[in-house]
């Protein structure tokens, strides 16, 4: 049977023998950077620096797009350094394989567009560098597709998020829509943490659907968990460490935020602010519960659906129970 690699599961789950699941799951590694990567990215503080930027570059190149282009665009990255040394003395170099990168992986989706497209994009996200003519950016790319030897077809934790929702149960579209959407905003964004990248798509994709379902939908989370951990294709201790690392990462994203705001110039409003902050938390010392603190990080910490959860979890918890 037929099907997309880059999307296996989307339309064609049902269809697909047992054997086909198995076969995706078991050669998922061969479409991530060799393990060594990211011990040789950790040894070398300017890499990852400069991968981070790359990676930020490309997210700007892609951002009107869907996320699994810049994801996949960052997975050739990933794969060329894996193989390729960064180019120090000549970053016009590195900006020039970011760009080639992104053209790649929006030819591979079939996304419509033109070399004087990808021209227009890097000219308005640029940083007024160097302007690389059409025909510079194919010769970088005939560099890429040689070095990853044209294994442009790749598996990516988007690839699996259908699979998971469906072991969910969930019965309404619109709640799978937005456990789908915030998994996917999770996925891409881990994708700037070297520590993910010792995971497989797979465990990333279950982790990322499990911590948006903890944000979400919080009252469903033990049952949504005990479905994806029970899987036969999951390994669990695997999962729960790259969940604790997405976690950590919504922790320090947190953090600096609150850092952000405590460092403002101080103004009537962020004055009155801290004033009322403080009387509320001596009011609260005695009463509140020792879990406070950790529940208003969670709960402050992502804020793109927080208007909606009460309504999400009061509407799921009436359709879906363990």
């Amino acid at each position: 049977m037929e099907f997309e690699l880059e999307n296996p599961f989307d339309e064609n789950y049902h269809n697909l023998p047992f054997e086909a699941v198995s076969s995706l799951f078991h050669i998922e590694s061969e479409h991530i950077p060799p393990s060594n990567y990211f011990h040789t990215l950790k040894a070398t503080d300017f890499d990852i620096s400069l991968r981070t930027h790359l990676i930020s570059f490309i997210s700007q190149l892609s951002c009107t797009f869907d996320p699994v282009l810049p994801y996949l665009a960052t997975n050739y990255l990933d794969r060329y350094l894996a193989n390729q040394p960064i180019l120090q003395p000549k970053p016009w170099t590195n900006k020039l394989l970011a760009i080639s990168c992104f053209s790649l992986a929006a030819k591979m989706l079939k996304i419509e567009y033109s070399p004087t497209d990808v021209q227009v994009l890097v000219n308005n996200h640029g940083d007024g560098g160097v302007i690389f003519e059409a025909q510079t950016i194919q010769r970088m790319e005939a560099i890429v597709l040689g070095t990853l030897q044209w294994r442009m077809r790749s598996i990516t934790p988007f690839s699996f998020i259908p699979f998971f929702i469906n072991l969910l149960g969930i019965n309404d579209p619109s709640f799978n829509q937005v456990l789908k959407d915030r998994a996917s905003q999770i996925i891409l964004k881990s994708q700037t943490e070297i520590k993910v990248l010792e995971f497989k798509p797979s465990v990333i994709a279950a982790s990322a659907l499990l911590s948006a379902s903890h944000e979400l939908f919080p009252f469903q989370y033990p049952c949504f968990f005990r479905a994806i951990s029970d899987s036969s294709y999951v390994n669990k201790e695997s999962m729960l460490q790259c969940y604790n690392v997405i976690q950590e990462m919504g922790r320090e994203e947190y953090e600096s935020s609150v850092l952000n705001v405590n460092s403002s110039s101080d103004t009537p409003v962020n004055v009155l602010d801290e004033h009322f902050l403080s009387l509320e938390e001596s009011e609260k010392t005695n009463i509140a519960p020792t879990t406070h603190n950790k529940d208003l990080k969670r709960r402050s910490k992502f804020t793109a659906y927080g208007n909606n959860n009460n309504n999400n979890n009061h509407s799921l918890h009436s359709h879906h129970q363990c």
